[in-house]
């Protein structure tokens, strides 16, 4: 399918690995131009290298969104653009309730949600003028089925799904929608090994297609039976971020396969 994102220019937050990567490749591969961010130089530019080495078109940026400041020369240096993915952000399974602190809990909040508070603030009103853009935000299954462990994530993707839609509200009737993708399970090098050491924990071991299945239903049990792969979940995020999709807006797809609690 063609989703007429040539001409369209992207700026995806956190796209110097994992998902953000992927999106970023995708999105290049269907015609747009890229805006590659993140807060290490050398590997955000090798991931625009990689984009412009496979025939696409990609700018990178550099720089923290923990600020007014930061996001202003993120903003300046990613210029006008057409569809935002507010991709960036980070989790840690290791903590809960007792462990995180307040100040933790603000942390989380600062970075995974107004930071793209932030970059909407600075970008959308020139989409709104051209009466066309995207505002894409990556979720997680998490704000509807949260766990005991990481508390302040799970939080921090209810507020996203919030926020989507008064965004999508706000925009109403603009030709800028707003719209969230949230993954389940993503298979990544990181989640990888843990899936991995979880499922030896139980007593499977063997080559990762015997080993998936079995970790996933300990883990993050779904009606597909393995985790998603970032280049599937960037599919999700193109259409959204696309022309074809100009009837959607303040919705949240659920890329789960499915979650259930076992």
């Amino acid at each position: 399918m063609d989703l007429h994102l040539t001409g369209k220019r992207a700026l995806v937050t956190g796209s110097s690995s994992g998902l953000g990567a992927a999106i970023a490749a995708l999105l290049a591969a269907e015609g747009a131009t890229v805006v590659v961010h993140g807060r290490d130089a050398d590997r955000t530019a090798a991931v625009a290298a990689r984009i412009r080495d496979a025939g696409g078109t990609a700018d990178h940026v550099v720089g923290p969104l923990d600020s007014d400041t930061a996001a202003d020369a993120v903003a300046d240096q990613a210029g006008p653009v057409d569809v935002l993915v507010n991709n960036a952000g980070y989790f840690d399974l290791s903590r809960d309730w007792w462990s995180t602190t307040p100040d933790e809990w603000l942390a989380i909040y600062n970075t995974n949600v107004v930071a793209g508070v932030r970059l909407i603030r600075r970008l959308v009103p020139a989409m709104r003028e051209r009466r066309w853009g995207r505002v894409v935000q990556i979720g997680s299954a998490t704000a509807a089925h949260p766990i005991a462990q990481q508390p302040h994530y799970n939080a921090t993707n209810s507020a996203r799904e919030n926020l989507t839609r008064s965004l999508a509200r706000e925009l109403r009737e603009s030709g800028v929608t707003s719209n969230l993708v949230a993954p389940g399970g993503i298979l990544t090098e990181r989640s990888r090994e843990r899936f991995t050491a979880v499922a030896a924990a139980n007593g499977v071991t063997g080559t990762w297609e015997e080993v998936e299945p079995a970790a996933v239903r300990l883990l993050a049990p779904n009606d597909i039976g393995r985790v998603a792969r970032p280049e599937e979940v960037a599919g999700a995020v193109a259409y959204l971020a696309s022309p074809v999709a100009d009837f959607l807006t303040g919705v949240t797809l659920r890329f789960d396969g499915h979650w259930y609690h076992g």
